[in-house]
């Protein structure tokens, strides 16, 4: 994608001001944040930043890409604000995405979630059943029936991106995350600095740890081919929480032991195993996550060896 006019809402947050830095090498890009879950120190000095609600009316919307990322992103803020909640993903999805309409912009790219999978240990291709079991899942998947919507009575190019357990680590803009980061982030910190993890259960729970670097590819190449329809981001590996913090021991160097916990999130919400199959956006663009659990763990670590070592 190269000499587009752009917007990425969400865009001071982690996956947006990574979306957002990436694409200004190339773009012109607003990024679009109400300060929620972002902020701007994220963003390269390249993006124009403006604080603003994706509930706004005279959205910046005269673009020729939106990548809409903003969202409640997770079951705990939910919870405890369904109907805020609601507001956001689904109101605010809708008000962006017919304010694109109306300004003639037809492409539109936007964050779902794989967690409407439920738990599952195989890879999911995108035309299995889905649930929905939370209002966090609910949000989501009102978003994919409204970007079906959009496509079908419009004939704008709607491409829902269905994350994988996005991480980067706390030295990225994943920090301002902070309890909201993933574990991957927040496991390395802990043992970085001598803290024992806490793993739900018996931590053998297992995620498709899938790091910004292929997100942020993957949804510039859905806007570049004007993808229509629900896309898998993920790597199709799957790894336990105990198998996380085992490699963070091995690459910082450390033996920090984890420690149990009761899971607080209710069993039959809680989503144990996620997997993704990705032939689809593969076929579609070629894309290829490149970054493995290895490589992607040491990247999160590899500032505080960095740290360690300037000390010494």
């Amino acid at each position: 994608m190269q000499n587009e006019r752009v917007l990425v809402t969400g865009g001071a947050g982690f996956i947006g001001s990574n979306l957002a830095n990436a694409l200004a090498t190339d773009n012109e890009v607003i990024a679009l944040d109400n300060g929620y879950l972002g902020t701007p120190a994220n963003l390269d000095s390249d993006v124009r930043y403006e604080e603003r609600d994706v509930l706004d009316d005279d959205l910046p919307t005269d673009v020729d890409v939106v990548f809409h990322l903003a969202a409640r992103s997770s079951y705990a803020m939910h919870e405890d604000d369904a109907v805020g909640g609601a507001a956001v993903n689904v109101d605010g999805f809708v008000n962006v995405a017919e304010q694109a309409r109306q300004s003639g912009c037809d492409t539109v790219v936007y964050a779902s979630t794989s967690s409407i999978y439920g738990s599952q240990t195989e890879p999911c291709p995108e035309d299995m059943p889905v649930t929905v079991n939370t209002a966090y899942e609910a949000s989501k998947l009102s978003r994919e029936r409204y970007g079906e919507y959009f496509s079908n009575h419009y004939g704008m190019s709607m491409a829902g991106m269905r994350f994988f357990s996005v991480y980067q680590g706390y030295r990225g803009a994943e920090e301002h995350k902070g309890e909201y980061a993933n574990v991957i982030a927040q496991f390395a910190d802990d043992v970085a600095h001598g803290r024992s993890p806490e793993l739900y259960g018996d931590g053998t729970q297992t995620r498709d740890f899938t790091h910004v670097d292929d997100i942020v590819r993957g949804l510039i190449d859905a806007g570049t081919y004007g993808l229509d329809g629900v896309y898998n981001l993920g790597t199709g590996e799957a790894y336990s929480f105990n198998t996380v913090v085992d490699r963070i021991n091995d690459v910082l160097g450390t033996d920090v032991e984890p420690v149990y916990v009761e899971n607080p999130i209710p069993e039959d919400v809680y989503v144990s195993h996620t997997c993704a199959d990705c032939s689809k956006i593969r076929e579609a663009t070629g894309w290829e996550p490149q970054i493995g659990f290895e490589s992607g763990t040491r990247r999160v670590c590899s500032p505080y060896l960095a740290s360690t070592n300037s000390d010494d």
